[in-house]
């Protein structure tokens, strides 16, 4: 009987520990690098770029393929039934088989380096395809960022809700016992249960705001929203070294790292090469061939042989000409040099050499574009985080003084010193300090990763 309960105790015990460890599983709580992580390994969007640039490597190898030769072998059978007319001239009835062998090969000597061009384009787009993808992966984790910012945000609103209605909730027990003490009259009562009540309903509002901060998330990670939830980050005072020492010291870094940069500079070179390939047109083609052919004929009924007269006898002798002896016998082989001069061609390579160079100055001018809109990104971004920092030392000040006046508020209430009304004012000071305190913070945190983006420093320590 014993044994039996200590079983039991066991097994309560082993089942009381996995449930304990399914609960914490549920309850994890996800860091922004977790989060980064995921989104970049299991996002779609990446995972098609990812297969594009699977693609480009199959092109470059096609293009080496142009500098091997072709090698095909053909296959013809061929039947003839009835009658058919001989060297005499008389119809006879024969029926006739013949089939053919052939083996050819060819390729290109010199083709204006048009091989070699496209081969050189080819590599080029893997490496465009590559700066695409990481462009692609760097706006996803912003992304990321921004939101997972955004829920703590909306944690933080939560608790200062939370708070603001434990205080009213706790008013409502001292009014209503200076109410029935007949020491104040029923419309503060009221008053209080008023404020009461607005600040449940902001804890409710501000429950669904973090629950729908959470849900995005969750969706952008490609998860169940269900027992999802993000892990606190400590935010430290602002420090002047997170702003650099000027948006052009960022600037001259984000154009060495930024892939939209680098896909720029990659699309004047192709252009470069396409200029090439146009010209290539203008010069000789220079191809080879090379083939071997054999054959087998016979008439069906009659023996694969061959009448010959042999000069020693002098008689007609038999030769046998079958299958293996003919294929021997008719095996023939040939080689060929093929030249293709340009002499005139309706003046179509040069205005697809006129078109080749007027692309490449698009692409110049695409990438001055790009250069410029990136300055003028980070010439905002710079600004914006020099006030976001400042606004946010100001709101900690603001927040400060608050507190320390909701202190003294709080006592002259305690002593009746302060009416309700003046004791609300306060507290609602006190309450949009904090809501000011909570969105500086998080805009200065985003705008600084902001420019650690550009920069090209991490984002999610």
């Amino acid at each position: 009987m014993n044994k039996k309960i200590f079983v039991l105790k066991t097994k309560i015990v082993l089942l009381a520990a996995l449930f304990t460890s399914l609960a914490g599983f549920s309850q994890k709580q996800w860091t922004l690098k977790e989060c980064v992580d995921h989104a970049l390994k299991n996002n779609i969007t990446i995972k098609q770029n990812r297969l594009n640039i699977e693609l480009a490597e199959k092109d470059v190898e096609i293009a080496k393929g142009n500098f091997l030769p072709n090698l095909g072998f053909s296959n013809s059978h061929n039947g003839s039934f009835g009658l058919s007319s001989g060297i005499s001239g008389v119809n006879t009835s024969q029926d006739r088989y013949s089939t053919n062998f052939s083996l050819n090969a060819g390729g290109t000597i010199f083709n204006g380096f048009r091989n070699l061009n496209s081969k050189k384009q080819s590599i080029l787009n893997i490496e465009g395809n590559k700066l695409d993808l990481a462009k692609i992966e760097n706006d996803i984790s912003l992304n990321v960022v921004n939101t997972y910012l955004n829920v703590l945000f909306a944690k933080e609103n939560l608790a200062v809700a939370k708070t603001q209605a434990e205080i009213s909730k706790k008013q409502i027990d001292r009014a209503q016992a200076q109410f029935d003490a007949g020491a104040v009259p029923k419309g503060d009562l009221l008053n209080v249960q008023s404020t009461a009540a607005n600040d449940v309903q902001n804890v409710v509002l501000q429950e669904n705001t973090l629950n729908l901060a959470l849900l995005q998330l969750a969706q952008m990670l490609q998860i169940s929203s269900d027992n999802f939830n993000v892990m606190t980050m400590e935010v430290d005072s602002p420090s002047a070294a997170l702003l650099y020492n000027s948006a052009n010291e960022v600037y001259n870094k984000a154009l060495t790292n930024r892939p939209e940069i680098g896909r720029a500079k990659l699309n004047v070179e192709n252009a470069d090469l396409g200029i090439e390939l146009a010209k290539g047109a203008y010069l000789p083609t220079l191809t080879y061939s090379a083939n071997a052919r054999t054959s087998y004929f016979t008439v069906f009924g009659e023996p694969d042989v061959i009448q010959q007269l042999d000069p020693v006898t002098n008689t007609v002798v038999s030769i046998p000409n079958g299958f293996g002896t003919q294929l021997d016998n008719n095996l023939s082989y040939g080689l060929g040099l093929s030249l293709n001069v340009p002499i005139f061609n309706r003046f179509q390579t040069k205005n697809r050499v006129a078109k080749s160079i007027i692309n490449k100055e698009q692409s110049k001018f695409a990438l001055e574009s790009q250069k410029l809109q990136l300055q003028q990104e980070i010439e905002k971004a710079f600004l914006d985080a020099k006030a976001a920092a400042k606004t946010f030392e100001a709101a900690k000040i603001s927040l400060d003084a608050q507190k320390e006046a909701f202190k003294n508020a709080q006592v002259s209430y305690d002593y009746g010193s302060m009416t309700q009304f003046d004791f609300d004012q306060v507290r609602n000071r006190l309450v949009n300090a904090e809501g000011a305190m909570i969105r500086a913070k998080y805009d200065y945190v985003f705008k600084t990763k902001v420019l650690k983006f550009y920069f090209g420093e991490s984002i999610v320590d």
